[in-house]
């Protein structure tokens, strides 16, 4: 075994959703079909059109699915934490990758090929009904960005993604905290803006009392009314 590599068992599975709610003997068994690999920050895990199947769980850490315009632009489509997965499109449908997926962090991974994935789907049910679930939840997510990207100005998009990572954090009440806190540019590559025009909003929202950079955390104060300022039109 290499200094990368990890060694798998049931206890590793654990803490993934789709195998949450397994036995332990069942996880044991699945662990033997496993891999794992332990990946450093900015390190690349999948490469875009890469012709491969396997499907990957994270077991700590997150990653971030990407991709570059050809005019060398990055569009980042999101970020999955630990206890998701993902790959799991190029496994069932066998097209080639659809993005970039680079590790912002240390990342402790498990993955298991394309035959073992589709075994498991038809094995255990509850995990076929979790991945189904799961994907459910990604094309409602993709369908709300195609309806901000068609129906929003600049502006809006930024607040309706500030209310997305709001939705992601640790919420007390009507206020929450994102940390890390993502850079404007960052930002601007999930809304397809440019940095300047995100550093002028958050400047406005702060200056509103709607957020607050505090160390390397963003405070949003009030989450209903960001929610509110979404859909309104830009002047």
């Amino acid at each position: 075994m290499t200094d990368n590599e990890i060694e798998v068992s049931g206890a590793t599975l654990a803490g993934i959703e789709l195998f949450s709610d397994m036995n332990t003997e069942e996880r044991n068994g699945i662990a033997k079909m496993c891999r794992g690999h332990r990946y450093q920050a900015n390190e690349l895990i999948v490469s875009y059109l890469d012709n491969t199947g396997d499907v990957f769980f994270i077991v700590s850490g997150i990653v971030r699915v990407t991709i570059y315009s050809k005019s060398g632009k990055e569009i980042t489509f999101r970020d999955i934490p630990a206890g998701h997965m993902f790959g799991e499109l190029s496994a069932i449908d066998g097209k080639p990758r659809s993005a970039h997926v680079i590790a912002l962090d240390k990342s402790s991974i498990v993955f298991v090929s394309t035959d073992v994935f589709w075994e498991l789907l038809s094995d255990y049910p509850d995990f076929a009904r979790k991945t189904l679930i799961y994907l459910a939840n990604l094309v409602r997510l993709l369908s709300d960005r195609v309806v901000e990207f068609s129906t929003l100005g600049v502006k809006n998009r930024i607040h309706a993604e500030l209310l997305r990572l709001g939705r992601d954090g640790e919420c007390n009440g009507n206020s929450v905290v994102i940390c890390p806190a993502p850079t404007h540019s960052e930002i601007a590559n999930r809304v397809s803006t440019h940095r300047e025009a995100v550093t002028r909003e958050m400047g406005i929202l702060t200056g509103q009392g709607i957020i607050r950079k505090k160390g390397k955390s963003l405070i949003i104060h009030d989450l209903e009314r960001l929610e509110k300022i979404v859909f309104q039109i830009e002047k």
